[in-house]
């Protein structure tokens, strides 16, 4: 069964966006395609100089799973006014191409600067583990029913993380892997059951996340990644990112889940099982990529942190994962 990961992204071209927003949206505007692994997502910049995000979905994507993070945005919405959020206009639009149909959506434009393009100092870590404490004291309420760990971005879903292994160049990247597996397996796996389940947005990444001049986060983009999972897995997931390409990766992470804590704290075996969900997350990104870049060879979007995802891993990998979680436990307290 193909999925929105091995299936061709779409391919619109200027020319048909624009017809689609005339058609649809009654808008007059100039489309500016920007990076997406899996959707094309245009920014549009209207005739009357209003601001949008136009996105069109993969021929994969299933409408309920768009419905879905439509509706967090909204529980967001009404529970933190203050957290900026990528707010539908309308109704979502289907269209056929070619046989395929697609999902079309028509976002507010949010202003702000990405986390990845300014210039922070390390208190900026603290603030955003806050934020996303606050984005969890607001999902904390989303009613999603429980799903099993199939969708392949959630970190429970080492089974697919095994499927992978093969596409990976050496022996070396598979060892380093298969390392961080095992760990996973002995270490949190096995208290699986008593760790707490929730929606969480599966995607804190310097890309999605719009600060303000301090250092301060003010939104969040792209829920595409949205799934019932672990909530301890919402900072590390951004830890995950937060690491990358730092010499001293281990103060910004345990920096960032302190700053977590403080806002939606967290339990003990939670606090112990973080690390190994940060790097079961880079282990997915890793993975990932060498699966999808032999697919979709010309995405260069594909490989964007890889040669950092590995080095991370890396430098972990010669840590001993039980004391460093240590360590981060008082830390975070």
């Amino acid at each position: 069964m193909s999925t929105v990961f091995d299936t061709t992204p779409p391919n619109f071209s200027i020319v048909e966006i624009k017809e689609i927003l005339l058609s649809f949206f009654k808008i007059v505007g100039h489309p500016i395609l920007l990076y997406s692994d899996r959707d094309q997502i245009f920014y549009i910049n209207s005739s009357l100089n209003q601001k949008y995000i136009l996105k069109i979905s993969n021929p994969s994507e299933n409408i309920r799973n768009l419905e879905i993070q439509n509706k967090a945005i909204s529980l967001i919405q009404t529970k933190d006014s203050k957290i900026k959020l990528p707010i539908q206009i309308g109704e979502i639009v289907r269209i056929k191409k070619n046989g395929n149909k697609f999902y079309v959506r028509l976002l507010e434009y949010i202003e702000g600067k990405f986390f990845n393009d300014i210039n922070i100092v390390d208190i900026s870590y603290l603030k955003i583990g806050k934020f996303f404490g606050r984005l969890s004291q607001s999902l904390a309420q989303f009613e999603q029913p429980s799903t099993e760990p199939s969708f392949e971005w959630d970190v429970r879903n080492i089974k697919a993380i095994r499927s992978r292994l093969s596409f990976l160049d050496n022996q070396s990247e598979k060892s380093t892997v298969l390392h961080f597996l095992n760990e996973y397996e002995s270490n949190v796996m096995v208290h699986s059951s008593n760790l707490r389940h929730a929606t969480i947005h599966n995607d804190g990444n310097e890309h999605n996340i719009l600060v303000d001049n301090l250092g301060n986060a003010v939104g969040i983009i792209d829920f595409g990644d949205m799934v019932y999972s672990y909530q301890v897995a919402e900072p590390a997931v951004c830890m995950a990112y937060i690491g990358l390409g730092k010499k001293q990766p281990f103060l910004a992470m345990f920096d960032l889940l302190k700053g977590y804590h403080s806002s939606f704290p967290l339990n003990h075996l939670e606090l112990k099982s973080v690390l190994y969900l940060s790097c079961i997350r880079l282990c997915i990104s890793v993975t990932m990529s060498a699966w999808r870049t032999k697919l979709f060879p010309s995405n260069d979007y594909l490989r964007v942190s890889q040669n950092k995802a590995w080095a991370l891993l890396r430098k972990i990998e010669l840590e001993d994962l039980n004391e460093l979680s240590d360590k981060i436990i008082i830390y975070a307290k």
